[in-house]
């Protein structure tokens, strides 16, 4: 348990803060409606606490001391998630249940926030928090209610929903392919391979179940998200493996093109998982039978 002598208090902080701004105690107690004296009074049990200077005077001017600049930094993160803390709270009513899903980022922009639409009005009581994905025992953490995630169906302590699979299609700007198709997928190199840095495979798996192999496989730009290799691909910087899922919208409106008509079916899968004790609870129940329907409906994006 924390000793609470090295708690300084939210008063103390936000007067260390606003004399920084400052420079000065007396307009800083002007802007927190406090006295000159009490704001002295807090910085000074501040740096007691700390057992280090803040601040320094230099010829009558007040300075930060190295210490002082160090704190400042974790102080003002503190208030600020005070701060998000608090209007994130205010902005429910009474009557409302928070649930906390995670995602990977370009799977929840282009997949699930289409099959988002109407849940606001089948379940007005339940408000969604979606978070980029995070460590694989948040779930266990409680720092989400449920995860969204590409693997296999087992995670210890969750249930996992299998969703769909994927297949991996290699795809490019139309301008970037050759008038003299290519003779083999090899040669899709000389356009530059996009890389997925987490997918460091997956140019490899491509070329090799298709009885081929290229020195290149690992070669190429590396982009943390298929949304940076969709982008990457539009613009032309090369063509990118991406699952057809994801790319279906620009291949239909000819933003994107084939640049080999192979499809590799990926041997994972997408799933949908809750931490076993959350199985009965009324908004996690709930979420995952939204989903099921979305699965079952796919003509409702």
């Amino acid at each position: 348990m924390l000793n609470k002598r090295y708690l300084p208090s939210i008063t103390a902080l936000q007067c260390f803060e606003a004399v920084t701004r400052h420079l000065s105690f007396t307009r800083a107690a002007e802007e927190l409606n406090l006295t000159q004296s009490a704001v002295s009074k807090q910085v000074a049990q501040l740096e007691e606490l700390l057992q280090h200077l803040l601040f320094r005077r230099v010829r009558r001017r007040l300075q930060l001391t190295p210490a002082g600049d160090l704190y400042l930094v974790e102080v003002r993160k503190i208030l600020t998630q005070v701060e998000m803390s608090t209007h994130y709270l205010r902005s429910y009513g009474g009557e409302t249940e928070v649930l906390r899903v995670s995602t990977p980022s370009t799977f929840g922009a282009r997949w699930l926030v289409p099959r988002l639409k109407g849940w606001r009005l089948r379940h007005p009581h339940i408000h969604l928090d979606l978070c980029n994905e995070q460590e694989a025992d948040d779930l266990l953490q409680g720092r989400s209610d449920l995860a969204f995630y590409f693997g296999q169906g087992s995670r210890p302590g969750t249930e996992c929903v299998k969703l769909f699979g994927e297949e991996l299609v290699a795809v490019c700007a139309p301008g970037c392919l050759p008038e003299k198709p290519f003779s083999d997928p090899t040669q899709l190199s000389e356009l530059v391979l996009l890389q997925n840095a987490s997918r460091p495979q997956a140019w490899h798996d491509w070329f090799d179940s298709q009885g081929y192999h290229t020195e290149h496989s690992y070669h190429g730009p590396r982009f943390e998200t298929f949304y940076m290799c969709i982008r990457a691909a539009q613009v032309g910087c090369g063509v990118a493996l991406l699952p057809r899922f994801l790319v279906e919208e620009e291949l239909v409106e000819g933003k994107l093109v084939l640049a080999w008509p192979y499809a590799m079916p990926g041997h994972d899968a997408y799933y949908l998982a809750y931490p076993e004790h959350s199985a009965e609870v009324p908004k996690v129940r709930d979420f995952v039978s939204w989903m099921l329907e979305q699965i079952d409906n796919p003509t409702q994006v």
